[in-house]
């Protein structure tokens, strides 16, 4: 049963998640349809969070800032290794820095860890539809096998550059933002 009161309360209490919910979901959107997620919003939602963390955070002034600034380094981190070798866009990583920016280490942590289940998943389920199983194999594992032989992030990410015309991508903001509300029901901060 719909309950005005709880909802008014989560939203006095939670707005911030309400804002990045919102936020993250109309990044999606861009990246769906435009395979890119605009520094637009993803710089204003940084500093932004920055601003939050230090002023109306639980924990006000240098200490919320820290802990804005710990998780928009993580957030920065869980996506970056795959950004250097050519595999996934800046915006994806900065996406992920400003939830790190609003909603800190641990959340950021989750979010991206039910992300990369949801990417995996919508991974799987574009090759079935697409009919290529066999070719996306051999791409997975040529893939694999130049990340095992070369090392070298700059010449991957060449690599990647060249390879990327013939293949079917994934604007992973959707898989981030779907991961991220995932985990902010599952947590219990929407309400």
């Amino acid at each position: 049963m719909f309950d005005l009161a709880v909802w008014q309360d989560a939203l006095t209490t939670n707005w911030h998640v309400w804002l990045v919910t919102v936020t993250i979901v109309v990044m999606a959107v861009i990246d769906g349809i435009q395979l890119r997620v605009p520094n637009a919003l993803t710089y204003p939602m940084i500093v932004l969070g920055w601003v939050y963390s230090y002023t109306l955070s639980a924990y006000p002034g240098w200490e919320g800032l820290s802990y804005s600034l710990m998780g928009t380094v993580v957030g920065l981190a869980t996506l970056l290794p795959a950004y250097a070798i050519g595999g996934m866009g800046a915006g994806d990583v900065k996406m992920m820095a400003g939830i790190g920016a609003w909603m800190w280490v641990e959340v950021t942590l989750y979010s991206f860890a039910v992300a990369a289940v949801v990417g995996g998943i919508m991974a799987v389920a574009m090759v079935l539809l697409s009919g290529a199983w066999n070719k996306h194999y051999a791409q997975f594992w040529s893939i694999w096998n130049e990340i095992m032989v070369v090392r070298d992030p700059e010449k991957l990410a060449e690599i990647a550059a060249e390879r990327k015309p013939s293949m079917k991508l994934l604007p992973y903001g959707i898989p981030i933002a779907i991961g991220t509300i995932m985990y902010f029901g599952w947590a219990g901060l929407l309400v």
